[in-house]
Formats: structure tokens, sequence, C-alpha cells
């Protein structure tokens, strides 16, 4: 396989574990390692790869490293692999693949080639959840958190939102997607193509990644306390059943609210708008997926595209 990967070396020491593990590897032998330095960069050499003709490009880092990567090669039929190395890897777990760098080249060295719809909004792509409200302003807080050389990581995310909630006010929205809609006050609105924001909290539960839908979600405001109990039904996987949340499925939408507003892809903060127009593209991104997860009946791919 001509492969190359796009290393992160901001993940610090797991960026050195796994860059030690992907040159000992037998499975990725003779790899071409790119290492970015630069906001970009990844989806540059991404870009080339694909002109070139490789088989895959890994994106070893975080979710805004594997954004970059896919944006790259979108439309190409070089396949993307996620090696998660970041805070969420929202998306890495909904394709099972492990958390542990050894453990995901070694299934990636094996994997199946899928091929998954992308999200984009206001013209930018994303692979797993992109959204306005608090989960957007908990991205910038945790974004700002990194910058000051905070740590990061899923404790300081949760200790970031537990801080938030007490703050935050709802915004109000107009939101129409498909042949549905919302207008109201809502404390997210989520558009969702993978099934989970990272951590394990499932968002989407029977999201598909090769349906060319998106899974609008709308999580209404309500008291903070009725908030906070129903929270825990996200790792649970039940989030379906708490009366606040609104499920649309659609393939474009149009988000707007008075005053402009924070949004995020993938985890990533994008300044204030004051619309978002968001669509799908079907099919626009090849990716490599464990054979389990792969063949799973009831995971994130359709039996057509098996």
């Amino acid at each position: 396989m001509k492969a190359r990967a796009n290393l992160n070396p901001r993940a610090g020491l797991a960026a050195a574990r796994a860059l030690h593990a992907l040159e000992g590897h037998p499975g990725w032998r003779g790899i071409e390692i790119k290492t970015t330095t630069a906001r970009g960069d990844a989806r540059v050499f991404a870009a080339e790869a694909a002109a070139a003709g490789y088989d895959a490009v890994l994106s070893i880092g975080g979710d805004g490293t594997a954004n970059e990567t896919a944006w790259g090669l979108m439309g190409s039929q070089t396949a993307l692999g996620l090696v998660p190395m970041g805070s969420g890897n929202g998306l890495a777990r909904t394709l099972g693949i492990p958390l542990r760098p050894e453990r995901a080249l070694d299934a990636l060295a094996g994997a199946a080639r899928r091929r998954m719809d992308v999200g984009m909004i206001n013209g930018r792509p994303f692979l797993n959840v992109a959204g306005a409200g608090f989960d957007a302003e908990i991205g910038a807080d945790f974004h700002a958190h990194g910058l000051r050389g905070g740590r990061r990581g899923i404790f300081t995310y949760v200790r970031l939102s537990l801080l938030r909630t007490w703050s935050y006010e709802a915004e109000q929205w107009t939101l129409s997607a498909g042949e549905g809609g919302f207008e109201g006050r809502a404390l997210v609105i989520a558009f969702v193509n993978g099934r989970q924001y990272g951590g394990g909290a499932i968002v989407a539960p029977g999201a598909r990644l090769d349906d060319g839908l998106l899974d609008v979600v709308v999580i209404e405001d309500a008291p903070r306390f009725e908030i906070a109990w129903n929270a825990t039904r996200m790792f649970t996987g039940s989030i379906e059943q708490f009366r606040r949340y609104k499920h649309l499925p659609a393939r474009t939408a149009r988000l707007s609210a008075e005053r402009p507003f924070l949004h995020h892809r993938d985890g990533e903060p994008e300044e204030g708008a004051l619309q978002l127009e968001v669509t799908v593209q079907p099919l626009a991104l090849g990716i490599l997926v464990p054979k389990a997860t792969a063949e799973d009946p009831r995971g994130p791919f359709g039996p057509e595209n098996r």
C-alpha cells in the first residue's frame, strides 16, 4: 500500500509514541511521514498524496487534523485512516478504531474501505458533528484554555462544561431542516454525520455515515436540573428518550439567530455568523474502517456500502 501519514506534533508524547509505533509496524513499512507545522498543512499534504495516487493517508492527531486531512482527500480515491490522538475522537469511536496508537495501526492495516458522507457548513467540511449553542461555546472555551497552555483532555472538557452550564443562556434560533424545522430557545443545534461528540457522548444513536443525510438534533432549553439529569442519557445511548430532544433528518438545513453566534466544525471553533447553510456531500470521502465495524449490521454503514 502506498501511504502517507500526517503527524501533528502538538499531540506531544502521544504523537511521539504514535510515531514510534508507526515506524516499527510491519503493516505500514515504508510509509511516508509528513509533520504539520501550521494550520492547513494537513490539507495540503493530503491533497498532494491524492494527486499522486496514494492509496491512503493516515491522520495522526486530533479531530482538527482529521478534518483538514479529509478536506484534502474529498472526491479522490485516496482513503483516510484515523489514528486518534485528540480529546474527543468521536468519529474514531463511531468507527470502532482503538484509541491506543499501536492497536489503531493494527486495525487500519487490515481495514476495509468504505465511502462516507461529508457535511458542509458555510462551505467548509465536517466529518462528525458541527453545530451551534452550548457545545460551540464549550469548544471555544476548550480551545482558549489550550492556547493559554492549559491541559487538554476529556476531564478538562467536562470541567469547563460544568462551569459553563450555570451561566449559559440559550439562544433564540430559527431552523429549517429538510421538511421540518424549529423556532425557539435551544441549548444545542447539532448537525450530526457520525453518532457522538466524543468521550462516549452519543447524540444521534442511529446515524449512518453513508445514507446521504445529516441527523439534525435540537435540544430545547430547559431548567438546568432537568438538563443535568438527562445528560447521562448520552452515555447510555438513550438521549432520544429525553422529551426536549428533537431529531430532523435532512439533506440541507439553515440556522439563523438575531445576533452573531459561535459555531464549530468537528469541535474546532469558528467565528460568529448570523446564518449557517448546511448541506451534505454523499459518499465524498474514502475511509479505512476496521472489518468488524464495516460488517456490523448495527454499525454506521449500510449493507449497500459493504
